[in-house]
């Protein structure tokens, strides 16, 4: 799979090994929630900012210096729960990486489709979402091949604190960036 930030950040983030991310969500205020992606060592690699439980859903995906890699927009008021991924800070329809959509905006089981560029047009996506709503646990594919796996740590306790933690694994040569961005995706869709 090719990379989709490589450009952006100017190194390799798609490892040729599997590779373990815990994530943290912390909601600062009742309109601000900003996530954190650590290696299984400590080390800082991502940072998410952004509204939440507003009308601008909007997502600044950052490397750990604070630089924009990735902005992440969402269709407020629709069924089908549509975003797009923009390169850097742009907002340009030129510059989208990937969108992402609700394959049915009435279903039992979460089933979310990503395409790559502006080819949401396609019948066939690149990438697929599968997982359960009673949790935002899911497993990312490409084809029939699993890219990735989230768990969601849930206790009431974290939620009633503002914080929650997920673990990701990532597997081998797949971007963990694009991985992350599409949890934070999924956990904004989810958010009541």
């Amino acid at each position: 799979m090719r990379s989709l930030l490589l450009v952006w950040l100017g190194k390799a983030i798609a490892p040729l090994y599997p590779l373990e991310l815990i994530v943290r969500k912390k909601i600062k205020k009742l309109s601000n929630a900003q996530f954190e992606v650590f290696d299984l060592s400590g080390n800082l690699l991502l940072q998410i900012d952004g509204g939440v439980w507003n009308f601008q859903l909007k997502r600044v995906l950052r490397d750990p210096a604070g630089f924009p890699i990735l902005t992440m927009r969402g269709k407020v008021l629709t069924l089908w729960h549509k975003w797009k991924a923009h390169a850097g800070e742009s907002t340009d329809d030129s510059n989208v990486l990937f969108t992402v959509k609700q394959s049915h905006p009435l279903q039992i089981k979460k089933a979310i489709n990503v395409f790559l560029t502006n080819s949401s047009k396609k019948k066939e996506p690149d990438f697929h979402i599968t997982g359960a709503y009673t949790s935002l646990s899911f497993k990312v594919y490409e084809g029939r091949r699993l890219i990735a796996e989230v768990k969601h740590s849930f206790t009431l306790e974290s939620f009633c604190k503002g914080k929650e933690k997920y673990r990701v694994k990532v597997y081998p040569e797949v971007d963990y960036a694009f991985i992350v961005a599409l949890l934070v995706i999924l956990d904004e869709n989810d958010t009541p």
